[in-house]
């Protein structure tokens, strides 16, 4: 969500602050700040909205030094304004922070002698932090004070105005990493905004805090003990977070899956009749129960995946909302394989099944396209997307992984079972094989989709059906579309329409209906035709077959490539994609960051 960028050395740092924040754009945010230590103290500038008010700010009053930390903010405690923009500053004490301190009203009370100038919970940290100052305690010593009296999640930057030109970090629940430099150290959110700066970055492990100088850096442990933390050297060129020439970031993921869910299938598939390595490491076999756990549009991924393993596999599968799963205390087994599903890793909920599976004695493994990320050190087994970095806050490219990593885990359970035999696993492993080209036909609606979008941006609701393994894609087109396009928009099973939606329905009331040419067709039709009683202005995306067929029926009909029904919907997915890209830049909507919602949701 929030993003964090540090540097400390000799040289000044804001503009190299300032495009840190644009690498972190992608997390979706509606503040930005920078402070900087000099030879005249602590100066910050701050600005509502994107970073570009930041640097119009910054133009007109200029601040820079040889230390800095710089934030971008979505707002949880109190409006987005200036005001609650960070860095926030109390006497010698400048921080950012990224999380939410749940037991800040109880230190807002206990400081009450003080003058807050904010409505945000992060304010009490740099007054905690400048009360054990004045105190007469040092500046380390102060910071590991402050952070035993936090409850909650965070990730901390802070600087203290005492000659010493240092940054003070912390993390507990949210991450932050190091990245080592010549004469200077950098501090990050994400990797992507150190990019530029560092390739050899340390990850703080949970509790850890850290204060970084020019020199060098220190790591503590939760108990203020010094520790060593491993190094990781990042390789990958971040040429894929470039945005070429394409209008968005969106647009360049959405065309970019040809390749990916190439790249995924070379971790699962060494060959089209044979498992790879990260695979052949889960045995499916010895398990009575696989647990997968997600939010958003991974969790749409789980659920289609519950489809293919207990069809496939005759593995029973529990799919949770993460954020729900541990509270409603579930009955696990430990011959239960728990696999947490997040793009980014991070995600907070995610993050917390994970270690409360963990913690019951469970198998786990994450699936995940950042194999830094926290999830993936935690995890006893951590598998990756291959998506290459996704800035679009809407997922597509790494939905699409997602769901190909977890057929080929889904066919590899089937095959460990003995459910499927050596032919039909070999026609599968084609059909795998086959997705890039599918995929890239696919992509060649993408013109006839722009034009159904003219007449679906009118819309003030929509409605989205499927059934079988379709009713998870037509969730996934349903949160698309409201995502980016600010319309309205429902998914539904289309069994289910009689059961109350269809109230809903009216003249020309825009239904979506995901239904390739498959053994459940024939029932979907009949639902379309429901609907179509009733004045709906039906989309029909289907196959060639679906389009002979019942094409008639439908306002408009796209003919995506058949394909067979264990990997149809990956191919659907697409048109869902483009149709709600289409909408939303027909409306002008910002679709790469749109309001209110952030990439990697690293709060409850």
């Amino acid at each position: 969500m929030c993003g964090i960028v540090g540097i400390v050395g000799t040289e000044t740092v804001t503009a190299r602050l300032i495009d840190g924040l644009k690498r972190l754009e992608y997390r979706g945010y509606d503040s930005a700040g920078v402070a900087v230590l000099n030879g005249s103290g602590l100066k910050r500038a701050r600005a509502k909205g994107k970073i570009v008010a930041l640097i119009d700010e910054l133009s007109d009053n200029p601040i820079d030094g040889p230390a800095g930390i710089a934030h971008t903010r979505w707002a949880t405690h109190g409006e987005p304004n200036i005001a609650n923009a960070h860095p926030h500053f109390a006497g010698k004490v400048g921080v950012v922070h990224n999380g939410i301190i749940e037991n800040y009203q109880d230190i807002r009370a206990e400081l009450s002698h003080r003058t807050f100038t904010s409505e945000t919970d992060t304010e009490v940290i740099a007054h905690l932090m400048d009360e054990a100052l004045e105190a007469g305690q040092s500046s380390k010593d102060a910071f590991a004070a402050t952070l035993k009296k936090l409850r909650g999640a965070y990730a901390l930057a802070l600087m203290v105005d005492d000659g010493q030109n240092e940054i003070y970090a912390a993390r507990a629940g949210s991450p932050l990493a190091i990245g080592i430099g010549d004469g200077e150290m950098y501090l990050g959110s994400d990797a992507l905004a150190l990019a530029q700066l560092s390739r050899e970055l340390i990850y703080l492990e949970e509790g850890d805090w850290a204060v970084l100088s020019p020199k060098g850096f220190q790591v503590y442990d939760q108990n203020d003990k010094a520790v060593k933390r491993d190094v990781t050297v990042i390789t990958a060129g971040m040429g894929a977070s470039e945005k070429g020439d394409y209008d968005h970031y969106m647009l360049k993921e959405i065309y970019e899956q040809p390749i990916t869910v190439n790249a995924t299938l070379k971790n699962y598939l060494a060959e089209r009749d044979q498992f790879g390595d990260i695979a052949q490491k889960l045995d499916f076999n010895s398990v009575d129960r696989l647990v997968l756990t997600a939010c958003g549009t991974a969790c749409y991924a789980a659920e289609v995946a519950k489809y293919w393993f207990e069809q496939y596999a005759g593995l029973a599968v529990d799919v949770d909302i993460a954020s729900e799963f541990r509270y409603r205390h579930p009955v696990l087994s430990p011959n239960s394989q728990f696999i947490a599903v997040s793009q980014s890793g991070e995600t907070a909920d995610t993050l917390a099944a994970l270690r409360y599976c963990k913690d019951a004695g469970l198998k786990t493994a994450a699936l995940v396209n950042v194999m830094t990320s926290t999830m993936a050190r935690e995890a006893d087994m951590a598998m990756p997307l291959n998506a290459g970095p996704e800035i679009g806050v809407a997922s597509t490219k790494a939905f699409t992984s997602q769901l190909t990593a977890l057929a080929s885990l889904a066919l590899l359970a089937a095959v460990q079972r003995g459910k499927l035999s050596g032919e039909d696993a070999e026609k599968q492993m084609q059909n795998l094989g086959a997705l890039s080209l599918l995929v890239s036909t696919a992509l060649e609606q993408d013109t006839h989709i722009k034009k159904l979008a003219k007449d679906l941006s009118v819309a003030k609701s929509a409605f989205f059906l499927g059934r079988g393994a379709m009713v998870p894609i037509a969730f996934e087109g349903a949160l698309k579309l409201k995502e980016i396009s600010y319309i309205h928009a429902e998914g539904y099973a289309a069994g289910e329409l009689k059961h109350g939606p269809i109230a809903l329905i009216e003249k020309d009331t825009p239904v979506i209906v995901v239904a390739p040419h498959d053994r459940l067709f024939e029932k979907t039709v009949s639902n379309m035709q429901e609907v179509a009683a009733r004045g709906a202005r039906i989309f029909l995306f289907t196959d060639s077959e679906g389009h002979k067929e019942a094409g008639h029926m439908a306002f408009a009909s796209v003919a995506m490539p058949a394909a067979d029904p264990f990997i149809a919907p990956i191919i659907q997915s697409i048109g869902m994609q483009l149709l709600a890209y289409h909408t939303a830049v027909t409306l002008g909507t910002d679709v790469d960051q749109p309001r209110n919602l952030a990439k990697s949701v690293t709060v409850e």
